[in-house]
């Protein structure tokens, strides 16, 4: 009977041993994942930014050129 136990428990421990690795490997991809998708929004948040800071620029330039064509009498259309 003890062997009847010890062969379940010998296929218990392999199944478990092997649902363990599993875990550490998907807790591992996760952890790649995780920085993958941080490197992602630090570069998607500079981007935003910058495109934020060039508009910002062109508005200033276009009241510029408004500003020019006021003075010098042209009529400037879209």
């Amino acid at each position: 009977m003890k062997e009847d136990f010890s062969e379940l428990i010998e296929y218990l421990d392999g199944k478990f041993n092997g649902v363990e690795g599993e875990l550490k490997e998907l807790k591992e991809n996760f952890n790649l994942l995780q920085i993958s998708v941080d490197a992602y929004a630090k570069k998607a948040d500079t981007y935003f930014q910058e495109m934020v800071a060039l508009s910002h620029k062109v508005d200033r330039h276009e009241k510029w050129l408004l500003q020019l064509a006021e003075k010098l009498g042209v009529k400037l259309e879209y």
